[in-house]
């Protein structure tokens, strides 16, 4: 059964990639995609290499294999480009948890405030953002921001992580992400006494209690640079799991344990081969921005961009 699979999947990886050269495409696929997807990819990354990526190609076609705010973040920065989405689907309940409405009645109530949305919102919420952030540059954002109150929008954990990092005064938004919030200090309790020689890795988006126990917090790019550059042989990761083929990858001979295993996006994995091949071959599904609301957006991921 595996061999049958293994030779289907090798068939379709090869259709992807002739049709990719035929299409002047190019693969962005996200850490937390399934194994099969960042094989065939042109570039791997976080939200925050993705952005960069979808903006600089200079291909005609872009195959975003992420979630559904991706799409529209690499749309905004490239509106020339057709940017297509293996399963239209994939979305972010996190980026679900505000909309541009309720952002603009918070805006009223704090007009001096300076709105940060992290990058998992939608097109119409970055809008009526002035700049946005991943959480490989979230800190460096808010330390760049001039105004001395900050509406932050939508990740609560994400939110207070960086408010340590900063006299500004925040409001932060309830929003959360389903996946990493599951995670429990309990958890990460328990799995230390297995491992206890092991560092623990965890992403910002963790409860604040589970990232007090952490002895490295970062963004998945940084959680991959940590362990790659780390003399420990066995690590303990609090981060989505499909970060683990470009942990084994990079570091073959180490061992890494994932604090639960509920640490799986069931959006991230909707997308797969033969729904990749589909969009190339169909062209379908696009991902379409209206253009007012992309032109009020593209500003705030630039700012984004622009941050070192």
């Amino acid at each position: 059964m595996n061999e049958t699979v293994n030779a289907m999947n090798l068939d379709l990886k090869e259709k992807i990639l002739q049709l990719k050269k035929e299409r002047n495409a190019i693969i962005l696929a996200h850490y937390y995609q399934r194994a099969e997807l960042q094989e065939v990819a042109d570039y791997i990354g976080d939200s925050f290499g993705l952005a960069k990526q979808a903006a600089e190609t200079d291909a005609d076609v872009i195959l975003f294999c992420g979630v559904h705010f991706m799409g529209e973040s690499a749309k905004i920065l490239s509106p020339d480009k057709i940017v297509l989405i293996p399963d239209e689907r994939a979305g972010c309940p996190m980026a679900d948890m505000v909309n541009a409405e309720g952002l603009k009645e918070l805006k009223a109530k704090h007009p001096n405030a300076e709105v940060v949305a992290y990058v998992n919102t939608s097109a119409a919420v970055k809008a009526e953002t002035d700049i946005c952030c991943t959480s490989s540059n979230a800190v460096k954002v808010i330390q760049s921001v001039d105004a001395e109150e900050i509406i932050w929008v939508p990740d609560r954990n994400l939110g207070h992580y960086v408010s340590q990092f900063t006299d500004k005064k925040m409001i932060i938004w309830e929003g959360y992400c389903n996946t990493h919030d599951k995670v429990t200090a309990a958890d990460v309790e328990s799995i230390k006494a297995k491992y206890p020689e092991a560092p623990i890795v965890v992403h910002p988006e963790c409860r604040p209690e589970v990232v007090e126990l952490a002895d490295h917090v970062a963004s998945t790019a940084g959680i991959l640079k940590y362990c790659r550059e780390s003399d420990a042989q066995e690590f303990i990761i609090g981060t989505e799991c499909g970060i683990e083929y470009m942990l084994k990858k990079e570091n073959p001979d180490k061992k890494f344990h994932f604090i639960t295993n509920v640490l799986v996006c069931p959006n991230m994995k909707v997308n797969n081969l033969k729904k990749a091949y589909r969009a190339l071959e169909t062209m379908e599904p696009q991902i379409q921005v209206d253009q007012e609301i992309s032109n009020k957006a593209r500003r705030s991921l630039e700012r984004m961009l622009e941050v070192q």
